[in-house]
């Protein structure tokens, strides 16, 4: 049997914050805002692993609301995610993830990215890709206010 997921998640970029993407620190002079430490790629990688195996999504599993989260590491909330996805019987087959940010230029990131992923998910590197897209200076992406992430997952069991 197979499955598939999609994640979303966007988050506000601020000053005085890391931008942090598959586990990965990108300097950059603004990050995300949010109650985690923000990274919006593994959240959606979280959400798309999670829908596909019909097992709730991030924010019921690690609501905002509880302090316990509050600046947490999202890889360490991917882990515990899939884990409840493995105890049901899936494994990953593959992830392909969209990163839409203005700035910085993701390119000489990416397999650091894909290597972050596949490390804290232990999969094969080539299960995992990353692209990245610009908002070609229109809307909240283009203007450097957001990034925002769409994770596509596919299982098997």
């Amino acid at each position: 049997m197979i499955r598939i997921g999609l994640g979303y998640d966007l988050h506000r970029l601020v000053e005085g914050r890391r931008l942090m993407l598959g586990g990965v620190q990108i300097p950059h002079d603004k990050g995300e805002d949010a109650h985690s430490d923000g990274d919006v790629l593994l959240h959606a990688i979280t959400d798309a692993l999670l829908g596909a195996a019909a097992l709730g999504d991030i924010g019921e599993l690690f609501p905002p609301s509880d302090m316990r989260w509050k600046n947490a590491d999202s890889a360490a909330l991917l882990g515990t995610a899939y884990e409840r996805v493995l105890r049901e019987g899936w494994k990953i087959v593959n992830l392909d993830c969209v990163i839409a940010i203005e700035k910085p230029k993701l390119l000489p990131y990416r397999t650091s990215i894909r290597e972050s992923i596949s490390s804290i998910l232990h999969i094969p590197l080539d299960a995992v890709f990353i692209k990245a897209k610009t908002g070609e200076q229109l809307g909240p992406i283009g203007e450097q206010q957001a990034v925002e992430v769409w994770a596509n997952c596919l299982l098997e069991r």
